[in-house]
């Protein structure tokens, strides 16, 4: 059986939790709390040196680190990953998108805000606000016109951004201006098999 290691709150690990159920794959979780350094001891460091959660583990002992190569990995050979190669390539786009114009700004503030750290981080907040409120912009432009992120169908693009968006309020960010995200959020939750966060 597949073992996850997995923080409860991170989005980055609910969204793996989430293609698996998906998928009907079962999977056992190992709680880590990177709160308290679970990810430094030597055990876990053993199976990621960059100790990040999520990983997945096989039964064979690989290791798989990174929440959109896990995603990109599980979702090979099911409805999940586009099959044409330009909707592959836009599901691609958006997950990096999620990671490097989404994730840092909302992912981080919801963070500061459940980790007590608004207060020592008040200086960047403004910024990481402005920033996060751009990429909601850039989803709400793309949802305007298409139903999902890539092609023509929920795949693990929308899955990707799924996870930090609908949580998003828990950083402070209003997403009540955002219509279309908001509709794209309620066809996520009304998918078969779908999870909450925890």
């Amino acid at each position: 059986m597949l073992r996850l290691y997995d923080y409860s709150e991170s989005g980055n690990c609910y969204k793996v939790r989430l293609l698996l159920s998906l998928l009907g794959v079962p999977f056992e979780r190992v709680p880590v709390d990177i709160l308290k350094g679970e990810t430094r001891t030597p055990d876990f460091l053993a199976r990621n040196p960059n100790h990040r959660v999520p990983l997945l583990e096989w039964p064979d002992g690989r290791c798989l680190a990174e929440s959109n190569a896990i995603l990109w990995h599980l979702a090979e050979g099911t409805p999940y990953l586009p099959v044409d190669s330009w909707d592959r390539a836009q599901a691609l786009q958006w997950m990096f998108f999620e990671q490097y114009s989404h994730e840092p700004y909302i992912a981080v503030v919801r963070f500061w805000h459940f980790a007590g750290l608004v207060d020592e981080n008040r200086a960047a907040l403004p910024d990481k606000m402005a920033r996060g409120y751009d990429a909601l912009g850039v989803m709400e432009s793309h949802l305007g016109a298409r139903a999902w992120f890539a092609g023509e169908r929920y795949s693990i693009a929308d899955i990707a951004l799924y996870a930090y968006t609908h949580v998003a309020g828990e950083g402070g960010f209003d997403l009540s201006g955002y219509p279309s995200i908001g509709a794209w959020l309620a066809r996520v939750r009304s998918e078969p098999r779908h999870v909450a966060i925890q």
